[in-house]
Parts: structure tokens; C-alpha cells; sequence
């Protein structure tokens, strides 16, 4: 990200001639990598939280 900014900090000129497309694409590509990291930690996360309240559930149809 920071060698984005300092492109982004040589001038308009400079950004709007694509020669900062290079950095964009590095900083895209590594936070799509977070991005897919988290949202596989998230998916994870939620699945065992799913199981739990389906434990919950069956024990109370089971009580009931």
C-alpha cells in the first residue's frame, strides 16, 4: 500500500497514465488473499456456531 501512495503522490500525470497500475494490482491481489483468509475463517466460525444451535434445538425436541 505504501508504495501505491507514494505513486499516487508523483501527480496526476503520473496515476492517470497507468504507471501506477502495477502497484494497484499488487495491493489487490494481497487484500483479496485477507479477504479470502477471513471469509474462510468466518465460514469456519459460523459452521461450528450452526452445529451448536442444532445441538441446542434437538435437545430441546428431545425434552419436549
Amino acid at each position: 500500500m505504501a508504495v501505491l501512495d507514494e505513486c499516487h503522490a508523483r501527480g496526476f500525470l503520473y496515476k492517470s497514465l497507468g504507471m501506477c497500475n502495477k502497484a494497484k494490482n499488487d495491493v489487490n491481489l494481497c487484500l483479496r488473499a485477507e479477504r479470502l483468509d477471513r471469509t474462510a475463517r468466518n465460514r469456519a466460525q459460523a459452521k461450528v456456531e450452526r452445529a451448536k444451535i442444532k445441538s441446542v434445538w434437538a435437545e430441546v425436541d428431545a425434552n419436549s
